[in-house]
């Protein structure tokens, strides 16, 4: 997975993009919130961001506040990294938009938790829309099969768009993901089978 780390000190920038390359991230890192915001704005940005507090031009929190006002429907990770570990700065940031909040210096061990954390949050996240995305073609099949539907009254073939007729079975099975197999209700056993069945033994004795 794709990380970035937005960052302006540049010894703690260079051990974050250490740490995450020892853990199997592919890491990108920027030293301004400026930078950051436009590579989040760019085609197919980093998903998981861990961002500094205090950066030039775009601080932290507000950076957090343009991304959740401008991709309200997409999924993003973010973590603060900040020196400042009072109670109100952690509501603050978290308010801002931030998903987690990791005090500075950071512990390996920790950090490497909490993204842990955000990669799986993310995973959920992107099966959740594959399933909706699933969910969304399945209402639009069952869409295709509204509506009033010519039906002939004796043989039951439906009458379809090109103005053929053809069998209940076929029709549905071209505009759904509905498949058939074939049995005998109870009537009309009674009234076709049963009497086929019956009448078997008077042709053999004939």
């Amino acid at each position: 997975m794709r990380v970035l780390i937005a960052e302006d000190e540049k010894v703690s920038r260079m051990r974050l993009d250490r740490s995450l390359k020892e853990w199997g991230f592919d890491v990108e890192a920027v030293s301004d919130g400026q930078a950051a915001w436009e590579r989040l704005c760019s085609s197919d940005p980093p998903r998981l961001c861990i961002i500094d507090w205090l950066m030039p031009v775009i601080e932290g929190p507000e950076l957090c506040r343009r991304v959740r006002e401008k991709f309200p429907e997409e999924s993003f990770y973010l973590i603060m990294l900040t020196a400042r570990d009072g109670v109100d700065d952690l509501i603050e940031g978290l308010g801002s938009g931030a998903d987690d909040y990791v005090a500075k210096p950071f512990v390996g061990r920790e950090l490497h938790s909490r993204i842990n954390v955000g990669v799986r949050v993310l995973g959920l996240s992107q099966m959740l829309a594959k399933k909706m995305h699933q969910l969304e073609a399945a209402l639009e099949d069952v869409k295709q099969l509204r509506g009033l539907l010519p039906i002939c009254s004796y043989c039951n073939k439906i009458r379809n768009d090109q103005d053929y007729w053809e069998q209940v079975d076929s029709y549905i099975g071209r505009h759904s993901n509905v498949s058939f197999s074939h049995s005998i209700c109870p009537s009309c056993y009674e009234k076709y089978v049963k009497p086929m069945l019956e009448s078997e033994p008077e042709k053999k004795g004939d």
